[in-house]
């Protein structure tokens, strides 16, 4: 079977920021795994050829704390294919990442939305070329404090290049209302600066301007073209509006770049909503069987190819 390339982005995520598109967009696909499967198998002549070889990225938004054995596991097999890239893409700082996907050692890791990123555990961090100006954080700061003190049950999250004000504990009613009288306020001072003010999932964020999830496949799938392996297979998973950024910027990263054959693209939103992406996932239980199955197809036992399909096929 001719070698295959491919790019997928997951994203295991613990919703930090609230999936509300700004602009009309349609409603996505669902996901099946044996499609997916079905698609990796690609046009080769038979069972034993389930994609046995091929480059892919895989990318993860904010990433649950507690990673599971089996998530670990699964996330093992896939960067041990040596013609895959996997990565976690997530809004949390790169000292939290780390000591929570250690286990994983040939995993790529985007920390703060992209400002940080490693190729693996033991490669440096590299920071964007965005040369961020943080004199703002002087503003922020103070505001959210008050904010914290006013509010039981809130506080602050102080990341390298963004703070974070945190409410999930507080009075569900009180701390909204105090989340969107915060972002008000945070809006008008920080009108003239070079920050961004973003309401999530029980947060409320400011973060350096042009930093963002999308520059993650961007970068990912251009060092593919550059290095001679261009992908043939993109998959990116996501949950939040963040993500959002990344389905975009595959688009837009693939339609630049001169590719031999355009590569199948995947981009699939976690929950039945208004998204730039093509397909859904229900929630993060099926994330998880779907990478489990990607798992499966990325190191296959040729002797028991056949039983392995049908399984999959029973439990979709």
């Amino acid at each position: 079977m001719e070698s295959k390339s491919c790019a997928n982005f997951f994203d295991l995520v613990s919703g930090d920021l609230l999936n509300i598109p700004q602009t009309p967009r349609a409603l996505p696909r669902v996901m099946t795994v044996p499609g997916i499967i079905s698609d990796l198998d690609g046009d080769s002549d038979g069972a034993s050829s389930v994609c046995c070889e091929r480059n892919a990225k895989i990318t993860t938004s904010s990433i649950i704390k507690s990673l599971s054995t089996e998530v670990i596991t699964v996330l093992n097999t896939l960067c041990n294919d040596p013609k895959n890239t996997v990565f976690i893409v997530s809004g949390r700082g790169r000292c939290s990442l780390s000591e929570w996907l250690a286990p994983c050692e040939r995993l790529g890791i985007a920390a703060e939305h992209g400002y940080f990123m490693k190729w693996s555990k033991n490669t440096e961090w590299e920071s964007s070329l965005l040369t961020a100006d943080l004199e703002w954080k002087e503003i922020v700061e103070p505001i959210m404090k008050s904010y914290t003190e006013a509010t039981d049950g809130s506080n602050i999250e102080v990341k390298e290049t963004a703070l974070v004000w945190h409410h999930q504990d507080a009075d569900p009613d009180f701390g909204s209302c105090q989340a969107k009288e915060l972002l008000n306020h945070l809006e008008n001072v920080l009108a003239n600066e070079p920050a961004v003010v973003n309401r999530g999932h029980h947060i409320v964020e400011v973060k350096p301007q042009g930093v963002s999830k999308g520059l993650v496949p961007e970068k990912v799938i251009s060092s593919m073209v550059n290095g001679g392996k261009p992908p043939d297979f993109v998959m990116c998973i996501g949950d939040d509006r963040s993500d959002e950024d990344m389905f975009e910027s595959i688009l837009s990263t693939v339609s630049c770049l001169s590719l031999p054959i355009a590569p199948d693209i995947f981009a699939c939103t976690v929950g039945q909503k208004p998204s730039k992406a093509k397909y859904y996932l229900d929630d993060t239980a099926d994330v998880v069987r779907l990478l489990r199955g990607l798992a499966n197809a990325s190191s296959p036992k040729p002797t028991r190819i056949a039983q392995f399909q049908v399984s999959i096929d029973n439990g979709f």
